[in-house]
């Protein structure tokens, strides 16, 4: 916000992803964290008001969100009435020398809609319960035209996503099924019995994607049984999608990208598509009864792709495939940054299925590597190679770009630190044992400290990010390491987010702890009744006060010794001590000894 104006863009020229970020830094954590909301002016928390101060007051900021949104939301929608979900300024050439064409620049990306499903979903919340607190009626009808074209957009960004959904079929004996065979084969098992096991183990998940009705996906290939799939996203739309019949959300564009599942794009599809099944998503029924029939089939694609891909990496009775690393794909790419991604996946998978501690600490031990590898918790050495994790990053080929008559365009991804941080509170949230908590937590505190000391020193963008070169000096510094990066910096924000939800959430309780606990205030009640029956009747009032006090600790102990346990140890503790100092008075007033 410079002179009373919203500026777009950051690092990168203002596109419908960078734009999506920018808003969601603001708009996620205010949906997904009760402190943080602005949709009430008066229940907006002070702390909240002076982090957006250059934003307005209570009553300011959420009038200027909504003509800034309903902007965004005009920018992006052609005159055809359709939404835009290019790339823009976030593609590069491939090739060097040559420079994306216009055409290129406009193509739909997988990203776009991802966000959007995120952005979109926070937005009409946010317009539902902010319309309750406003009384002008010129504000009612910008908020209305807000909400109608966000629920326009969310629907076209669900079909995006099931156009983009991609199903990849091969041999075992074709270059991608021997890689795929060679990844699970842990334990050096003839190739026959490795397919045979695999093809058992994705039963079911075949059965599921063969049961698709409406998008992208469906292969009759599936029907032979001796071939070997992959299940994702493809980049963007894939080529040949088919259109799905919906409200009008105008034409629908006709894809280019190949039919291949690419590990970023599925897991940022995974969790923008988790949001339509969020609480706060069903209880304010955000969606239309169109959107549920696509949020449903979208639902089955994230369940069938978290199942697929939790079987590969934890496939066998041996070392995991992830934990073989780095992690290959089938066209024979190798990077940490693939392994982590397939991490992400099978966190996923484990949440769903809550898991045991067992299986979480395994992928806890992943991601401490894969921190110690990205030279995240362990120094770079000179010219150390890890350090192009974080800057350039990792660049993916977005093949069937190209058919557009220009060059192959690139995806840069650099955001390796953030999803670490952000999987490692994922796996401390769901940890049952204080144990493996105080592991996870123990990492995310070191990672914490890497990504803070990557903020932006000084400048319009203090405090924001990414300046990697804080952490990595072989870095070569660079001008447009000043202006904000929306796309790391939103991706912190979600990881602000978790760790907020987790320290929101009730504490582990030590089983350890809770025996001690109820020794304890056994032994507390049992000695309080004695006092009862030892005490006179015509006890002082300074004696019956504190007894009353005593009865209301025990009483609290009890209520919460199954949920704390630590604050039942305390609370007996203190009674124990307070019987025990009224003992002590009474034999020094008796005279005994």
């Amino acid at each position: 916000m410079h002179d009373g104006k919203w500026h777009w863009g950051g690092r990168d020229p203002s596109n419908s992803v960078s734009d999506a970020e920018q808003l969601l830094c603001i708009m996620y954590p205010a949906s997904a964290v009760a402190s943080f909301k602005l949709d009430i002016p008066d229940a907006t928390a002070d702390d909240v008001l002076d982090a957006l101060s250059n934003l307005g007051d209570a009553v300011e900021v959420p009038r200027l969100l909504v003509r800034v949104i309903t902007s965004y939301l005009r920018t992006y929608t052609d005159e055809n009435g359709a939404s835009l979900f290019s790339g823009g300024s976030y593609f590069h050439s491939d090739e060097p020398g040559r420079e994306p064409t216009a055409d290129q620049a406009n193509l739909d990306v997988v990203d776009s809609f991802s966000m959007s499903v995120s952005l979109m979903l926070a937005t009409i919340g946010f317009a539902r319960v902010f319309r309750t607190t406003v009384r002008r009626e010129d504000l009612r009808a910008e908020i209305d035209e807000m909400e109608a074209l966000a629920s326009r957009r969310l629907t076209a960004a669900m079909v995006g996503l099931l156009r983009s959904f991609t199903v990849k079929v091969f041999p075992p004996d074709s270059p991608a099924g021997r890689t795929l065979i060679n990844t699970v084969n842990q334990g050096d098992a003839p190739p026959r019995i490795v397919v045979a096991d695999l093809q058992r183990a994705l039963r079911e998940v075949r059965a599921g994607i063969r049961d698709f009705t409406i998008g992208s996906g469906r292969t009759t290939e599936l029907d032979n049984p001796n071939r070997l799939f992959e299940c994702g996203w493809a980049w963007g739309v894939v080529k040949d999608a088919p259109e799905i019949a919906t409200d009008d959300i105008g034409p629908q564009p006709q894809g280019v990208a190949q039919p291949d599942p690419y590990l970023y794009f599925t897991v940022n599809a995974l969790d923008g598509i988790a949001d339509l099944f969020s609480e706060r998503t069903t209880v304010l029924g955000l969606l239309s009864e169109e959107q549920v029939r696509l949020a449903q089939a979208l639902r089955l694609r994230w369940e069938l792709t978290q199942s697929y891909w939790a079987t590969i990496g934890s496939f066998g009775q041996e070392r995991w495939p992830l934990e073989d690393l780095p992690w290959r794909t089938t066209d024979e790419k190798e990077s940490d940054y693939f392994s982590l991604l397939v991490t992400s996946m099978v966190v996923q998978d484990l949440h769903r299925r809550r898991a045991t501690d067992s299986d979480l600490r395994r992928v806890g031990e992943i991601l401490e590597e894969l921190a110690e590898r990205g030279r995240i918790t362990r120094r770079a050495t000179h010219e150390d190679q890890a350090i192009r994790l974080h800057e350039p990053g990792v660049g993916l080929s977005l093949d069937g770009s190209e058919e557009l008559g220009g060059p192959r365009l690139r995806w840069q991804v650099s955001d390796y630190a953030a999803v670490v941080l952000k999987r490692a509170l994922k796996v401390a949230g769901m940890a049952r044992s204080t144990e493996l908590r105080d592991t996870m937590t123990a990492l995310v505190d070191d990672v914490w400290a890497h990504v803070l000391r990557r903020r932006i020193p000084s400048g319009d963008a203090q405090n924001l990010w990414d300046s990697p070169r804080n952490v990595f000096t072989a870095i070569d510094a660079k001008d447009d390491h000043q202006a904000p990066s929306w796309y790391f910096t939103e991706r912190i924000v979600e990881c602000l987010v978790e760790a907020a939800n987790l320290i929101s959430g009730s504490p582990l309780r030590s089983s350890r702890l809770a025996a001690i606990a109820l020794d304890l205030l056994n032994e507390a009640e049992h000695l309080f009744d004695d006092e009862l029956l030892s005490s006179s009747s015509e006890v002082g009032p300074a004696m019956r006060d504190s007894l009353l006090h005593t009865q209301a600790s025990l009483v609290r102990a009890r209520e919460v010794l199954s949920t704390r346990p630590g604050t039942a140890f305390v609370l007996a503790g203190e009674v124990l001590r307070e019987l025990d100092r009224l003992t002590v008075a009474r034999r020094e007033a008796t005279g005994a000894t």
